[in-house]
């Protein structure tokens, strides 16, 4: 067939022209399907940062104070979910074992040793992001044989990590060092060795080289990762792994040197630090070697300087602060104390005590006592006084100074001592009183200090004192049972004349009652026993007690004296004992020279009998104070005259009035050796004492030098 040359070029181009089209039509489906897959990978990605985004918002990763670091937390929008426990403090715990610490390529996890802990418990140290690593060894009990596998190769450090408490189990223990090619611990390993229990885990620090490795026991250490290829910060090194659990890959990443992070793309990145050589570290930064051009220690020092300065002025102004309002408030307090006692005792500042006493110095003391010190004070005027400072400060130390206080402001007597202010500073409590040079009746009945006192003197302070306790007993309303009437609280002043001190036992009567009813107190061998059995105090016991300090003055024998015979301990009891058998001369104090002079005798004899009377078991026996003071004044007043009725002065009266009662208890002084006693110092007794309480005391050792000063006037 012919065909026209016209058109076959029609059909040529025609079928070129369709060629044309087909492939154009190909070009643009394919570049559109390119577009889409492009389009669709940009959508994914955006997703997965979204995604991404959103679960790191959601992932809690403080654990009570502690933060977490980056990709780790505590709930489950975390990349690598840790258990956080409150109780009893916050801990950080993988299955049943404790997280010790994290670390950029590490997890430190405590296995204490546990004697039935189930090998299966080993499988919670298995996680999708961690696993044991290689640098592990597994101390498992309960272990059977196993193909391929003997017991008898046991563990080098059993004997370390055993220690008895789990039974002979060296014969079936074993350690399991089990590692893949990944360097991680092959879970599965662990199950088939044949073991039943968990005993602990040790963590293997090798070194390499020529360094021994270490061995960190009841500890495990995890590798842990993330899934996914790596997703590192531009400054950060990626480390690949495959999962042992998933066998899925993995990657860890850590900032390179010279920078600081987590190094995580979706975490805090990597940031440069000051030195690229090295990370910045506390040490470095003090230096100036993380940025800054000057050690930071100088400034440092400077401010703990600064700030240790500024709380020693903070706390000195406190400690100012509240001792200046406290010593306000012990000042009200006492003038509170000192107005409902209705007195005007003046107060002194302790700064005042202290520089009357020398600052309270050793050798002004005068005397010690249960409840406090005396010392000698000069005021700035030259005048003596006698400085009380209470001890063993408590609510009863309080209450017999305030006693004392309200009761010697209260009364006024020539033989009562006054008390001239008081002080209640620096946690102390300080009482003034005037000056008695001459110390105690005791110190000078017992010789401690000065010359033997004569009779006459005596019996001079007997009377004076009797005196002045009547007055608190009749005089005073309502009465004063003073309670501790004794010799070492009977004082003598300049002229030998007594005052009575020490209140703070004092109690107010009423006059109503022949009693009122309280504890006993007051001194052994003073103490009224009626009061002592009862609890009944009256005026009575004051009379009992001032019995006592008679027999001294008659004896000057000590009110108790344990190296006595056993039923002469006590004085009282001795004396009722001789008084009562008619045997006074055997008690009398020999240097008084009795058979010397019969009037002197005589009115001994008197004072016995009226000792004896007061020192009456039953307190209606006893002579009321009034009485016994009238008495004594008689006997003083009376010049000794003999008078019809005394039975003293016969010859039979100086001795016993039967020898043979006398002789039942012997004295360990007797009567001869007395009198030679009295007749070889006879000339020092006349020529060292006064006669009588109105001649002068002509005294080498009245100054204050010689500690010829007041002496205890307390217990």
């Amino acid at each position: 067939m012919w065909v026209r040359p016209c058109d076959w070029a029609g059909a040529q181009l025609k079928r070129g022209g369709e060629t044309e089209m087909l492939r154009f039509q190909r070009t643009r489906h394919r570049l559109l399907l390119l577009s889409f897959l492009v389009f669709l990978a940009d959508t994914v990605v955006a997703v997965g940062l979204v995604v991404s985004a959103q679960a790191a918002k959601d992932c809690e990763r403080a654990c009570g104070s502690y933060a977490a670091p980056y990709p780790f937390g505590f709930s489950d929008g975390c990349p690598i979910h840790l258990g956080c426990s409150n109780l009893p403090k916050p801990t950080i715990r993988i299955g049943e074992f404790t997280v010790r610490n994290i670390t950029d390529d590490g997890l430190l996890v405590d296995v204490p040793p546990a004697c039935n802990r189930s090998v299966h418990a080993a499988r919670s140290l298995f996680g999708n992001n961690y696993a044991l690593s290689r640098r592990n060894g597994l101390f498992l009990r309960n272990c059977t044989p196993t193909a391929g596998k003997s017991l008898t190769e046991r563990c080098s450090v059993d004997t370390i990590l055993i220690d008895g408490s789990c039974g002979p189990v060296y014969d079936n223990a074993t350690c399991l060092y089990n590692a893949t090619k990944e360097g991680f611990f092959n879970a599965d390993s662990i199950a088939a060795s044949g073991c039943g229990f968990l005993f602990t885990t040790i963590g293997i620090n090798d070194p390499g080289g020529v360094s021994v490795p270490s061995l960190d026991l009841s500890t495990a250490e995890l590798a842990w990762w993330l899934e996914g290829t790596c997703r590192c910060a531009a400054d950060a090194n990626c480390t690949t792994v495959t999962s042992p659990v998933t066998h899925r890959p993995g990657f860890r990443c850590g900032c390179s040197e010279g920078f600081q992070g987590d190094g995580f793309i979706d975490g805090t990145g990597c940031r440069r630090v000051s030195d690229p050589n090295q990370k910045c570290n506390p040490t470095k930064y003090m230096t100036g070697g993380c940025g800054g051009t000057t050690s930071r220690y100088g400034f440092l020092v400077g401010g703990i300087i600064a700030g240790a300065s500024a709380m020693a002025a903070l706390a000195a102004v406190c400690w100012w602060i509240k001792r200046h309002s406290s010593l306000t408030r012990k000042r009200k307090s006492m003038r509170r104390l000192l107005s409902e006692a209705s007195c005007a005792v003046p107060l002194y500042s302790y700064k005042d005590m202290e520089k009357a006493t020398d600052g309270f110095s050793a050798d002004h003391i005068l005397g010690t006592g249960a409840f406090g010190t005396v010392y000698a004070g000069m005021f700035s005027h030259d005048r003596l006084v006698a400085v009380k400072k209470i001890k063993n400060l408590n609510n009863d130390s309080i209450e017999q100074v305030m006693n004392e206080i309200r009761l010697l402001s209260s009364v006024s007597h020539p033989n009562l001592v006054r008390l001239l202010g008081c002080c209640v500073e620096q946690r102390e409590q300080i009482l003034v009183y005037e000056y008695m040079p001459h110390g105690t009746l005791a110190q000078h009945l017992q010789r401690v200090r000065g010359p033997v006192l004569p009779w006459t003197v005596r019996l001079t302070i007997a009377a004076e004192t009797a005196k002045a306790i009547a007055y608190l007993h009749s005089a005073v309303h309502p009465p004063i049972y003073h309670r501790d009437i004794k010799s070492s609280n009977i004082l003598l002043d300049h002229r030998f004349n007594p005052k009575v001190a020490d209140f703070g036992l004092s109690r107010m009567g009423m006059t109503e009652m022949s009693h009122i009813s309280t504890a006993p107190q007051g001194t052994p061998g003073y103490l009224d026993p009626q009061y002592h059995q009862n609890f009944q105090l009256s005026d009575k016991s004051d009379v009992y007690s001032f019995g006592v300090v008679l027999t001294e003055i008659i004896t000057a024998l000590k009110a108790v004296d344990f190296s006595r015979a056993q039923s002469e301990v006590y004085l009282a009891a001795l004396a009722v004992d001789r008084i009562g058998k008619g045997c006074i001369d055997d008690i009398i104090d020999p240097h008084l020279a009795p058979h010397r002079d019969p009037r002197t005798l005589a009115s001994i004899h008197k004072v016995a009998e009226l000792a004896f009377r007061c020192l009456a078991f039953h307190r209606d026996m006893r002579p009321s104070m009034t009485e016994v003071a009238d008495e004594l004044e008689q006997i003083r007043l009376s010049g000794w005259v003999p008078t019809d009725g005394s039975m003293f002065l016969s010859k039979s009266s100086s001795s016993c009035s039967s020898p043979s009662s006398c002789n039942e208890k012997p004295r360990t002084t007797s009567k001869s050796r007395r009198l030679a006693s009295v007749s070889s110092r006879g000339e020092e007794v006349k020529g060292g004492s006064p006669v009588s309480v109105q001649e002068p005391w002509f005294s080498d050792r009245s100054s204050l030098s010689e500690n010829n000063l007041l002496g205890n006037a307390i217990h």
